[in-house]
């Protein structure tokens, strides 16, 4: 994640986006750099409009944002009665456990 960070700190600085310039700004943060990250890095962002990109990005986060609450919500119910579900498998998994070992005494 630091890596595309870095991208975009000079991306906004106006800097190039290169090799040499991500390994720059990662060892003035503190990080280890590892070299082939830094290096597909750039080569993934050749070509790419990072303008457009933020903007597609941000429409596309912006309904999942607010729809998120309600989505939440309905998930709850289902995974409690999921929770409830398993439960009582295992119930009846450890009641038939139990008679076989019934079984084993006479």
């Amino acid at each position: 994640m630091e890596y595309i960070y870095a991208a975009l700190l000079l991306y906004k600085a106006g800097k190039d986006i290169t090799e040499e310039t991500v390994t720059a700004v990662l060892q003035a943060a503190g990080v280890e750099v590892d070299d082939a990250r830094a290096k597909a890095l750039v080569a993934a962002l050749d070509g790419v409009d990072i303008e457009e990109a933020m903007a597609t990005a941000a429409v596309a986060a912006a309904p999942a944002a607010g729809g998120a609450a309600p989505a939440a919500e309905a998930e709850a119910a289902p995974a409690e009665e999921e929770a409830a579900a398993e439960e009582e498998e295992e119930d009846e998994a450890e009641e038939s456990g139990m008679a076989g070992l019934g079984a084993l005494f006479g």
